[in-house]
């Protein structure tokens, strides 16, 4: 056994000396597996023992039926500066554009760097299909009917308690309401809380959907300046809220979308703090949260509220299947709010998924799954910001996410990202403009990728025609 390991080791060392090298160049594919195993009669699995330990280091990284590359070293650009938005609440006008770049994005032959979904072959498929089997098999009475009224599970919820006690806190079982996704817990709250014409303070860039979301019903958002390593300003906040015009605050704390930024734990307990002393409602998505880049799970804003008025939205379409359509709410003194527009709305979410979700939950698999699939969004979204630092124009400022799996990137002043988007679909590549990501229209030298497939060779010359069409 000692052998073996020296052998490994031995591997990994050789393989660290070429690449220091400059023998193999980053990008440049490493000998294959059976290759490595011929030539240095070794098993296949001390090979990957050696890969794995280089892979662990940052040095390599493996590509889905393509073997092990060279990685591209840690980019150092600058990151895109904080802005001042407009300090006056605004109508938002989203809708109708979004949909046209998303619907874009989708088409046959584009390379998909818009909608931030995750790959089909990085998720739990398989596993979620067995257990839907199996549930639907043991209990046939959820196939047979449904409620309006009792419409969480209480074995998913028990799970959902259990998760989130190391970094939420002791939450109660009467504060959660299953959704059917993020999105719907998102509304639900903003229903539960606000009225039409309503002044609403988000991040600024701010996650289109919240802004679709404030379009649909009526309210008006007002931008946060919003640092791309620290989150929202709570200074600037603070100062929103002092004449009592906000009803709500919308935000990602967690490996925010688009920025990627997580906010600190004093800066999560001043807002929490601030909410409950000037009544205002907060509404976080931590959508992200169990994508974080970092040692240990980010807490949310929902752990510093001592007066309930904090409501914690989360699904698990990021890391397991956006599919299930399995969201929840920890309501805090809400609760009874979203309930009523929840089964008014949409009613019961579907049992038996709810099921499926508890009984993977349960069975530790989906804290295995998580961990590496934190450390494979991660090289995602290094070997992205590589890309884009070797394709774009220089003065390029580049976000350096926390967590998640999108990049936000800043182009000189003089490049509309909004206007350069249909020759980049006739190249073949779709992204989100940075202006879809304002209220106001501001970020128009701005765009967003989705990092959420392998960094093929496919997705880095999509970056490089990208590249090609921001410079012309």
């Amino acid at each position: 056994m000692e052998a073996e390991v020296l052998r490994y080791e031995k591997l990994a060392e050789d393989l660290r000396g070429i690449i220091a090298a400059g023998n193999l160049q980053p990008g440049e594919r490493l000998p294959s597996v059976r290759r490595l195993s011929r030539e240095r009669r070794l098993s296949v699995s001390t090979v990957l023992q050696a890969l794995h330990q280089l892979e662990d280091h940052g040095l390599v990284e493996a590509r889905p039926q393509s073997g092990y590359f060279v990685r591209h070293p840690g980019v150092r650009r600058a990151q895109p500066d904080s802005r001042s938005p407009p300090d006056i609440p605004v109508a938002v006008d989203v809708s109708q554009r979004l949909m046209r770049v998303l619907q874009a994005g989708v088409a046959p032959g584009v390379a998909p760097l818009a909608a931030a979904l995750p790959a089909p072959g990085l998720l739990p498929l398989a596993s979620l299909q067995r257990l839907y089997a199996g549930v639907a098999r043991r209990h046939p009475r959820l196939l047979a009917g449904g409620s309006h009224i009792n419409m969480d599970e209480p074995a998913l919820v028990r799970q959902l308690l259990l998760r989130s006690l190391g970094w939420a806190g002791a939450l109660a079982a009467s504060e959660f309401v299953v959704t059917n996704s993020c999105t719907e817990a998102l509304a639900l709250c903003l229903r539960a809380v606000t009225s039409p014409g309503d002044t609403v303070a988000v991040e600024s860039p701010a996650y289109y959907l919240m802004l679709q979301l404030l379009e649909t019903l009526g309210l008006k958002a007002l931008e946060i300046p919003t640092d791309p390593g620290r989150g929202l300003s709570i200074e600037a906040l603070d100062l929103a809220t002092r004449d009592g015009r906000v009803a709500a605050c919308l935000l990602v704390a967690n490996a925010s979308n688009p920025l990627g930024s997580i906010m600190p734990d004093e800066s999560k307990r001043r807002l929490a703090r601030l909410a409950g002393e000037r009544g205002f409602a907060v509404i976080e998505d931590d959508i992200y949260g169990d994508l974080h880049f970092g040692n240990e799970r980010p807490r949310p804003i929902k752990a510093f509220d001592d007066s309930g008025q904090v409501m914690l939205c989360s699904s698990f379409s990021k890391c397991l299947s956006p599919a299930l359509r399995i969201g929840f709410i920890a309501g805090g003194r809400y609760r009874s709010q979203i309930a009523l527009q929840k089964t008014i709305g949409s009613g019961a979410t579907n049992p038996v998924t709810q099921l499926v979700l508890a009984e993977y939950l349960a069975s530790g698999a989906c804290e295995r799954h998580l961990r590496t699939l934190r450390r494979t969004y991660q090289r995602q979204v290094d070997a992205m910001r590589a890309a884009v630092a070797r394709y774009f124009p220089a003065e390029t400022r580049i976000t350096e996410p926390q967590g998640g799996f999108v990049l936000w990137v800043e182009l000189p002043p003089d490049i509309d990202a909004s206007a350069r988007f249909e020759r980049a679909i006739a190249a073949g590549v779709a992204y989100v403009p940075g202006e879809l990501f304002s209220a106001s229209g501001m970020y128009r030298n701005c765009l967003r990728l989705n990092c959420g497939s392998p960094h093929t060779a496919e997705i880095d010359d999509a970056v490089r025609r990208l590249g090609t069409v921001l410079v012309a």
